[in-house]
């Protein structure tokens, strides 16, 4: 297994009939994914998603994919192809086509219409193809096919790409669920004919990788959730992902079948769902659902409310129920239903909103308690079913924390793959398919690109340093007034701390050892106010550590007069 070293280059110019493969997210982490193919000089994209922040990125809302290695070759986009309508493959697309908003989409129905109204909130309107499974488009040099796979979320699609090089087969999001709720199965009899054709290079869904056996139908869901509604004494409140269309379909025929009306909470919940009622994957009896102002005028043992939030995210409707920041306010008898899997990363943030509702009275029920969620990402077992159907003469985990690719790389292995054909690769790692092999040539910029309000780019690592410095250990400014001649204090110096645990008055213990080093400054005629600054920083933060143990942030500030 060939796999990155620091070393790594700059890539080499693409060589005459190779198939170049870039990923700018997804590998090393669960979201953001982005992959880049360039053939003959043109780039085909699969999927541009987003990361959401963790608790050492304060204040971030998004965090994208790196756009520097495409950012002067816009022009030779030939699409994006969206392999469903997650947030981690699709919402990424809005900044991208900030750069340039004529480049196509490529995706199916469900997959278009999510992302053509996230587009209308950036007043973008785009250029769209639809497509669905059985297609055989070409665009620009690239001949993409469209297979049906089975997701958490309706009309997910792999795509085979053909170039001379080559054929590539990305599956996105998949896994092999034999019972769907809809019907749909993943196409293992196209993924069987593609076999035969000859798939060169394979880029496969990491995410379940360490996880043995199968994943169990999403079917299964159904009796434990009428299970939670059947002993439900008050209101219901369900959090799950805005565009988890199969779990809230079961959430309404629950609610439908024992009396309840529902109301969707939340901007992108209201939108989605109705985008999917609209388009027919949501199928919703007359009269279930209702504007959550109606739910005041019905009683408790009637009322379902379906909100975001399953991740612990703060701005989310649930996380602001558990703090008592909501409209709607969480009373003993309550039952809350978490009908996702945790994210790695948001662990920490799930309980805290789990130990909050808990707290207020209310009974949660969460995969840990209770089996109300499958996840949509295929196991250990189904993929190594799917490795020996496939064949592939390449592979290249994608989707995935490290330990995902390595688990997924050894699944690969077990089923015949060369190990030097597998190839474990990074966010930014470039490689190249040529005369049948692919191997790690470069390295390219990839790293995160933070989404701060209306800021996008502008927050850099320093300045999450200097928020985590003032979150955990606070900031003490000091403001001195120097006489721009003799250098000698004539104002100050006045101290205060916010967050520092350090009260005011406790700095009486160090301003005459500013005093002293100023006065020393002056005998050296070091005179200017920068300078100055710094050795103000460098006592007062060398006080602070001896008396307190503490590293806060400190600010000073020197004026001269």
């Amino acid at each position: 297994m060939s796999h990155p070293h620091p070393e790594l280059g700059t890539p080499p110019k693409l060589p005459k009939g190779a198939l170049r493969v870039t990923p700018l997210g997804g590998l090393g982490e669960i979201g953001r994914n982005m992959t880049v193919f360039e053939y003959g000089g043109r780039l085909l994209i699969v999927d541009c998603g987003v990361l959401f922040p963790e608790d050492e990125q304060p204040g971030i809302d998004l965090i994208l994919p790196d756009f520097t290695t495409i950012r002067d070759r816009l022009d030779d986009i030939e699409g994006i192809v969206l392999t469903h309508g997650h947030e981690d493959h699709i919402g990424g697309v809005p900044y991208l086509l900030r750069l340039k908003p004529d480049i196509p989409l490529i995706g199916s129905k469900l997959t278009l219409a999510l992302i053509e109204a996230k587009l209308q909130e950036h007043r973008i309107r785009p250029y769209t193809l639809e497509v669905q499974e059985g297609q055989r488009e070409r665009i620009g040099v690239f001949d993409c096919e469209f297979i049906a796979v089975n997701h958490s979320i309706p009309d997910a699609l792999a795509v085979a790409i053909r170039t001379p090089a080559g054929m590539a087969v990305a599956t996105g999001d998949f896994k092999m669920d034999q019972l769907p709720l809809d019907g749909r199965l993943t196409d293992l009899h196209a993924f069987a004919r593609l076999s035969e054709e000859g798939i060169d290079l394979l880029l496969s869904d990491s995410t379940n990788a360490e996880v043995p056996g199968f994943v169990p139908p999403e079917r299964d869901i159904s009796n434990v959730l009428r299970t939670v509604f059947a002993n439900a004494q008050k209101r219901i409140i369900v959090a799950s992902f805005a565009s988890h269309v199969h779990r809230i379909q079961q959430i309404l025929d629950a609610a439908h079948e024992y009396g309840r009306r529902v109301a969707f909470v939340g901007r992108s919940m209201v939108r989605n769902m109705g985008i999917a009622r609209d388009l027919g994957y949501l199928k919703v009896p007359a009269g279930l659902v209702v504007d959550v102002k109606t739910l005041d005028d019905l009683p408790d043992d009637e009322v379902v409310l379906v909100c975001t939030g399953s991740q612990g995210e703060p701005m989310a409707a649930l996380s602001r129920m558990a703090n008592r920041d909501h409209q709607i306010r969480i009373v003993p008898g309550d039952t809350v239903i978490l009908a996702s899997s945790l994210i790695p990363g948001n662990e920490n943030a799930v309980y805290r909103v789990i130990n909050g509702l808990t707290r207020w009275g209310a009974n949660v029920v969460h995969k840990g308690n209770a089996k109300v969620h499958v996840s949509g990402h295929a196991s250990a077992g189904e993929l190594l079913y799917f490795y020996n159907i496939c064949k592939p003469k390449n592979l290249m985990p994608v989707h995935g924390e490290w330990r995902h690719l390595r688990a997924n790389a050894e699944l690969g292995a077990l089923t015949g793959v060369p190990k030097d054909h597998i190839v474990i690769a990074e966010d930014g790692v470039v490689v190249d398919l040529l005369d049948g092999k692919a191997k790690i040539v470069g390295k390219v910029q990839a790293g995160y690109v933070y989404v701060d309000g209306l800021s996008v780019g502008d927050v850099t690592e320093t300045s999450l340093k200097d928020r985590r410095i003032l979150g955990d250990e606070g900031i003490i400014s000091v403001f001195i007034v120097v006489d721009s001649t003799t250098g000698k204090i004539v104002g100050g110096p006045h101290i205060q701390a916010r967050g520092s645990g350090i009260d005011d008055s406790a700095f009486t213990g160090v301003t005459p050892k500013i005093q002293e080093a100023l006065d020393k400054s002056a005998q050296d005629g070091v005179l200017e106010p920068h300078q100055l600054q710094q050795m103000v920083r460098r006592v007062v933060g060398k006080w602070v550590s001896d008396t307190y143990r503490r590293r806060p942030m400190i600010l000073p500030v020197v004026v001269e007069v």
